[in-house]
Order: C-alpha cells, then structure tokens, then sequence
C-alpha cells in the first residue's frame, strides 16, 4: 500500500509540473484537462471524436469505451453536472489545441510602441534610413513614437520641426494613420503613428 501511495504522489506531482510547462512564446495551456483516470467525477457525459452524444455512463464504462477504441478521455466540460467527457486520441487533440492557443494568443497580442528619434538637421540619406526602419516597425504591426529633438537655439525654429514631421506623415501617405498629432513638448516634438490596414498596396 505505502508503494502505491508513494507512486500516486509522483504521478500528481508530474500532472502539477506538467501543467505550469511553458512551450516556446505560449504559456502551455495554463488549466491542462484531465485525462482519464485523473477524471474525479463518478458519473460522466460521453460524447465520441465526432461529437456525438453517448449519453451519461459511469466513469469505469467510460474508460472501458475509450480502452476499447486506443482512444483517451479528456474531460472538457468539468463544471457541468455530470461533467462531460470526450473519447479523442490525445496526441492530435493536444496538437490542435496547442495550435489554437498560439492562434489566439497571435491575435490577442497588445499593440507595442516603438521609438523613433530624428534631429532637426537629420540628412535625407540618414531620414531615408530610419523611415525604412520604421516601415519595419509598422509592417510588425507596432505603433511608432517618432521623436523630432531640438538642440540649442534650434528651439527658435519650432515650425521646421513641423514641416519635417509633416513630411514623414505625407511620404508614408494612406499606409498609416496618426493616432496623435505632432505635439511639442519641451524641446521634443512628438507624433505616433500605426499602419493602416485598409489602406490599398499601392502599385510598385
């Protein structure tokens, strides 16, 4: 009995790690279901690979249905009364799983702020170099912080801080949309910037 319980106490502390296991980008499903005799509940609804209902058995048929097909149960509903199980081969079922929570997780990612800095006197070969870079940014889908600096007296000149903000704007055309307008701020003239997504590829 004490072999048993000790091995009980390893599979639990395998089941734990292996739900706080963290894949490459993708927290890997952070509530792993459970899989067949970890299932608690006495009583179970049984729907097969296809969906199908089975109707409710107890969790012993349950696991005979799913040894006799080299399927596995997972329970995917543990908080309805019964809880409702699946038969599924695990292997695909976690793949596609996995794959959908990367899919979600790709779609749900915040918006990041980039940061771009131009001085006053920045050469057309030098602006012509960062506006790539930040082409690169919103291609990633970031929003762009772009930064115009002014030194020393060149604060007496505010208005071609904004000409040459103007200038970015009006090169990227319809590609972008401003989220904030050229402000000053101190010696900092600032705008941000994002692609625009309905904007049409324009023709080389």
């Amino acid at each position: 009995m004490k072999y048993r319980k000790h091995l009980t106490s390893v599979a639990l502390s395998v089941t734990v790690e292996q739900t706080n296991v963290i894949t490459k980008g993708v927290d890997f499903i952070s509530k792993q279901p459970r899989l067949n005799h970890q299932i608690q509940a006495s009583n179970l609804r049984l729907i097969d690979d296809d969906g199908k209902q089975l109707g409710v058995m107890s969790k012993s048929e349950a696991l005979q249905m799913a040894q006799e097909q080299e399927l596995d149960l997972v329970e995917i509903s543990p908080e309805a009364s019964p809880p409702v199980v699946k038969l599924v081969d695990w292997g695909k079922y976690n793949y596609q799983r996995t794959k959908q929570l990367q899919k979600n997780r790709k779609a749900a990612k915040t918006m990041e702020v980039k940061q771009m800095r131009f001085g006053l006197k920045i050469s057309d070969h030098d602006l012509g170099v960062k506006m790539r870079k930040v082409q690169g940014f919103l291609d990633d889908g970031n929003k762009v912080k772009i930064t115009i600096f002014y030194r020393g007296r060149e604060l007496a000149h505010k208005d071609i801080g904004f000409t040459l903000a103007d200038k970015v704007i009006t090169d990227f055309g319809d590609t972008i949309n401003v989220d904030q307008a050229p402000q000053l701020a101190g010696k900092q003239l600032n705008f941000v910037i994002r692609s625009n997504q309905n904007a049409k590829v324009k023709d080389a």
